[in-house]
């Protein structure tokens, strides 16, 4: 049973010695397990003790090819060391612009591998071998419109051709995936507006608490679901 902050309730939370008990004593299979209770103590535990698992994927036939080398993955991954305070796993992955290829990838990462955060870069223009967004819709449960609607008005300040494109963002289970735009400048301006909303997203549909480092960048969360 969830208790709200209401003082007239028993506090149904645990001392942080408890909790270090906890961490320690518990079977790794039983932490996993508790961490998918939302508001769970033993879910604040494993997050705060855990590194956030963060996917890359680059889809690009030239660069999986070969003929030129990924800028755009890298770029998202220094952006990321830059604004977030929490212990970080990078997974990259490069797969060339195949429907297959790309869902493929991301069912790895979000299934296999533990992302909470999937951002991708390329295939989200109108060209026939940008499929980024239809690999990404097949492997979601739920789209959210709300970042493609973003992501273009924030590009569309600086490139009128960013009306072509067609990114997407959606959930699989607690992970959140994002297309982002192909270029390492778009990408970081896309980011610098769209990812204080990212880490409350997160939150809601039960992944990890992600901080940010405050002085570089400002997470929105409400005031309750801040943490200290």
């Amino acid at each position: 049973m969830h208790v709200g902050a209401d003082s007239t309730q028993p506090h149904l939370g645990f001392t942080p010695w408890i909790e270090a008990v906890i961490e320690h004593s518990l079977p790794n299979s039983l932490m996993v397990l508790a961490g998918f209770i939302r508001d769970s103590p033993f879910r604040r535990i494993m997050s705060n003790s855990s590194p956030v698992q963060i996917g890359i994927l680059t889809a690009s036939d030239r660069a999986a090819s070969g003929e030129y080398e990924d800028l755009s993955g890298p770029e998202i991954e220094a952006f990321l060391d830059e604004v977030l305070s929490s212990p970080t796993t990078f997974h990259r992955k490069l797969v060339p612009d195949n429907i297959d290829d790309i869902s493929d990838a991301l069912v790895e990462l979000s299934d296999e591998l533990g992302c909470t955060l999937i951002l991708t870069t390329g295939g989200t223009g109108p060209a026939p071998r940008d499929v980024t967004p239809e690999a990404t819709k097949a492997v979601c449960e739920r789209v959210l419109p709300g970042f493609g609607e973003r992501m273009r008005s924030i590009s569309l300040k600086y490139v009128p051709t960013a009306i072509l494109s067609r990114q997407i963002a959606g959930t699989r289970g607690s992970c959140l995936i994002v297309n982002l735009p192909g270029s390492p400048r778009s990408i970081r301006e896309t980011l610098e507006e769209l990812f204080p909303s990212i880490p409350y997203c997160v939150d809601l549909i039960g992944g990890p608490y992600i901080s940010t480092k405050s002085d570089r960048m400002d997470a929105f969360r409400p005031p309750h679901a801040r943490r200290e």
